[in-house]
């Protein structure tokens, strides 16, 4: 959920909203399965940010704040749940072609195309690819932030 504008321009119910969308939604999850992955030693929590979270474009601020939050919360649960077997990580996927980046123009998808060093963005696919990798065999690792696409950080 997004909803860019100048943070003095926007009302406190886009902000929530953007907020509730971004990062309470993901908190909830998180603690809704938590005793049940410490009930069965262990699991895997994944949350997926932004490149909004370190590098806002003007009018983010709800947005980017809501993707830093998850950084702050999967470095907490991924250092107070480590102990018990559980991996807590963020990826930040890209510009993907989806519903809420359709309203994009063409235009405006060029230009953030041209900031990618190998000028793609990803898809779908190949964050499901990376997904599966990092959870199948990549059992060790935990509380780390992956940045998917080819965008200097």
């Amino acid at each position: 959920m997004i909803d860019d504008q100048p943070l003095m321009k926007m009302d406190e119910d886009s902000w929530d909203s953007v907020y509730h969308g971004n990062f309470t939604t993901a908190q909830n999850s998180a603690f809704a399965v938590l005793p049940s992955m410490i009930a069965q030693g262990g699991g895997h929590i994944l949350f997926l940010s932004s490149y909004a979270a370190l590098h806002p474009t003007y009018g983010q601020a709800a947005y980017a704040s809501a993707k830093s939050a998850l950084h702050g919360l999967m470095s907490d649960l991924s250092r107070s749940h480590g102990p018990a077997g559980i991996r807590v990580n963020c990826i930040l996927p890209g510009f993907l072609e989806t519903k809420m980046t359709s309203v994009v123009s063409e235009n405006r998808k060029d230009q953030i195309r041209e900031l990618h060093s190998m000028k793609k963005f990803n898809t779908a696919s190949h964050v499901a690819e990376f997904v599966h990798f990092l959870d199948e065999h990549m059992e060790f690792t935990s509380g780390q932030i992956f940045q998917l696409d080819s965008r200097p950080c």
